[in-house]
């Protein structure tokens, strides 16, 4: 990695909530009865595609898509491997070049690496060679989407000196992801070609991951491609090993299984500054640790007038986040159960403090299981043994962080928690399914 790991774990937070105050865009209506599937590879990530997994790119919708009868019917399934993020290869192209891309749900722009394989200065191998593509086209700077929405630039772009429109913006990290927006086919068989979506183009060689954007915005892969439902199930992480989950964009067989929780409404909350309409909200009631019933209202979980309290479902980001008022209770648990062992003056990624460096199974069962409450009495439950997240030399922490600390308002259920959970973005039904699982061998 390029970055220190606990700067790698700020920056992958910050990617979900960078353009939360920017959102104007509504989300895009449910998708025809589509299916579709790719190959995913979970890895720790560089520190480009770092920032990149915390700051949700968002922008004004193109048209509303209208979805007929004829639309492509895509099935594929896939497994990846898992530790901190999703990545995903697809067949993207005519004839279609493989490209790893991280699979978030907390964003909306796709993009990929474009380079030409010259050979006088040789790009990444994995990156895209727009020249070897009878699909590839770029798009001009008269095209609709070019032109600036004034006041909102929710997607700044502009003409560059070529006349094609160019894209850029910086994470909140600093870094800067630019290029020019393309159109591109995803090629997943003879049969089973998307209609040319609009992505990124990336310039930068010094990383060859692009982004899947799989929010509800109308520029996002899901949208773009008609594609109903698509849904993961991530497998435990182990030490030193990348356990292998399951990865279906279309029907899953296992739905049968399934409990759902609704989309939260936007509401009047859609135009509010510290609200992302574009995320999947869902409705959280609780917190329970070890048993017990955490004093915490359940109005905490939901977005107030200014947007704040928004929980949401994000394969992007590893960790969970609370607002403050929930943070502090949390912790008051866990001071309560296990204050002593807590590894004094120590903040990881400058948001969770939390964290030990003695016996982790002996502090897991000091504390008890965890269970997130959501709507419709469906819970994510955490047991005891898996409570604590290995950050590294030696340290646990409970995997909970301040989303304050961040300079956000939201909740965020990271990956870390979606562990042996089949999760289900039902886009036709805006809904999310959640299915218990052994995800190791639901990839076999």
């Amino acid at each position: 990695m390029h970055m220190a790991l606990c700067n790698s774990l700020l920056l992958l937070l910050l990617f979900t909530f960078l353009s939360l105050s920017l959102s104007t865009q509504e989300p895009h209506q449910p998708p025809s009865n589509n299916s579709l599937s790719f190959s995913l590879t979970s890895v720790p990530l560089s520190r480009h595609n770092s920032s990149a997994l915390f700051s949700s790119l968002t922008s004004q919708p193109i048209s509303k898509n209208p979805i007929g009868k004829t639309s492509p019917s895509y099935n594929y399934r896939s497994s990846f491997k898992y530790s901190m993020a999703l990545i995903v290869s697809l067949p993207i192209g005519t004839p279609p070049q493989t490209q790893q891309m991280v699979l978030d749900t907390g964003s909306q722009l796709s993009w990929i690496q474009c380079h030409k394989k010259t050979p006088a200065k040789p790009p990444p191998t994995t990156s895209f060679d727009p020249s070897l593509s009878s699909s590839f086209s770029v798009l001009p700077c008269n095209h609709p989407l070019c032109k600036p929405r004034i006041p909102d630039f929710t997607l700044p772009t502009s003409c560059d000196q070529n006349r094609l429109c160019h894209y850029s913006y910086f994470y909140a990290d600093g870094t800067l992801a630019e290029g020019n927006l393309v159109r591109e086919k995803f090629t997943f068989s003879r049969s089973q070609v998307t209609p040319p979506l609009i992505l990124g183009c990336a310039k930068d060689a010094g990383d060859d991951k692009g982004i899947l954007g799989m929010n509800l915005g109308r520029l996002s892969f899901a949208s773009q491609a008609k594609i109903p439902r698509f849904s993961y199930c991530v497998p435990l992480q182990r030490s030193g090993i990348s356990p292998t989950g399951a990865f279906y964009l279309g029907g899953n067989p296992n739905a049968g299984g399934f409990r759902y929780v609704d989309l939260l409404s936007t509401g009047g909350s859609q135009r509010s500054p510290n609200f992302d309409p574009l995320a999947y909200t869902i409705g959280m009631q609780g917190i329970r640790i070890g048993g017990k019933k955490l004093n915490i209202s359940a109005s905490v979980f939901r977005p107030d007038a200014s947007g704040s309290g928004q929980t949401m479902i994000d394969s992007g980001t590893e960790f969970t986040f609370l607002v403050d008022e929930a943070y502090n209770k949390v912790r008051a648990e866990i001071v309560r159960l296990v204050g002593p062992k807590l590894k004094k003056g120590y903040v990881y990624g400058g948001a969770m403090d939390m964290c030990f460096d003695g016996n982790a199974m002996e502090i897991g069962r000091l504390i008890g299981d965890m269970v997130l409450e959501l709507d419709k009495g469906v819970e994510i439950a955490v047991g005891k043994e898996r409570i604590l997240a290995d950050v590294g030399g030696g340290v646990r922490c409970l995997g909970i962080g301040r989303s304050g600390m961040l300079g956000v308002a939201s909740n965020i259920i990271g990956n870390f928690h979606q562990q042996n959970l089949w999760v289900e973005f039902d886009l036709a039904n805006r809904r999310v399914g959640f299915g218990k699982a052994d995800c190791s061998r639901s990839s076999q």
